[in-house]
């Protein structure tokens, strides 16, 4: 059996995954047009590239159908419940660099911490009738955040596209998302709350525990682990 590797199928991900892996020896490409999402591998024997979006790498290494996968850290954790049983982490790769955070209104003077909007929270509701609203695609993760730092009387709302606009357009009063610069939040008049980090992101070399690691799979893997220069790693 092959050992699979799924990576992002386009742009500067895929690049810069394709670059991490030529410089440690292992040369992944496309293979035929633009248009199809098949790849080729030199440099090391029995691995299959397999091109995906970044989205789909997490599930895929859950239902053990790609041996390894490269994606986004906050991604893994977001799709993927108890995600240290389904996936070892392999190696973080040092690019794909990208916040999670928690930001209001540069225009609300006495928030500035998750206390404080826990506060502003509550005020909300009594003044109406209703929960403070958070727009954000990371329901699972900042879930967990809040609760862990103990902010109630708030409602996430999906935002699966131009999160920061939310608050503007009135359909959140708040925002929890990804930024590199937090220039676009500025530009839409948000602030990060100083205690608002929710995960520090990158994109991560992952296995699957559930693949199918038979004898052919994990001399594979053995080869493409010395070549990269990274510790084995036990999937049982």
């Amino acid at each position: 059996m092959m050992l699979k590797l799924g990576v992002p199928s386009k742009g500067r991900l895929m690049e810069q995954c394709f670059d991490w892996f030529g410089t440690r020896g292992v040369k992944l490409s496309r293979a035929g047009s633009d248009r199809e999402y098949a790849g080729a591998v030199e440099g090391v024997d029995g691995l299959e590239l397999v091109l995906l979006s970044a989205g789909e790498i997490p599930r895929e290494l859950a239902a053990g159908r790609i041996h390894l996968g490269v994606t986004g850290s906050d991604l893994v954790r977001e799709k993927l419940a108890d995600w240290p049983s389904q996936v070892a982490e392999l190696a973080p790769m040092g690019f794909g660099h990208a916040d999670l955070i928690i930001a209001v209104p540069a225009c609300w003077p006495d928030v500035d911490t998750l206390d404080d909007l826990d506060a502003a929270a509550a005020a909300f509701r009594r003044a109406h009738g209703f929960r403070l609203r958070i727009a954000t695609k990371y329901h699972r993760l900042v879930r967990e955040f809040l609760t862990q730092h103990g902010v109630a009387d708030y409602q996430l709302v999906d935002s699966q596209g131009a999160t920061e606009g939310t608050v503007k357009n009135l359909t959140a009063e708040a925002v929890a998302d990804i930024t590199s610069s937090g220039e676009t939040l500025r530009a839409n008049h948000l602030k990060i709350l100083s205690d608002g980090l929710v995960h520090q992101s990158q994109a991560t070399l992952y296995a699957a525990r559930g693949a199918d690691w038979g004898q052919d799979a994990r001399v594979a893997l053995a080869g493409l682990t010395e070549r990269l220069g990274l510790t084995p790693c036990a999937l049982s």
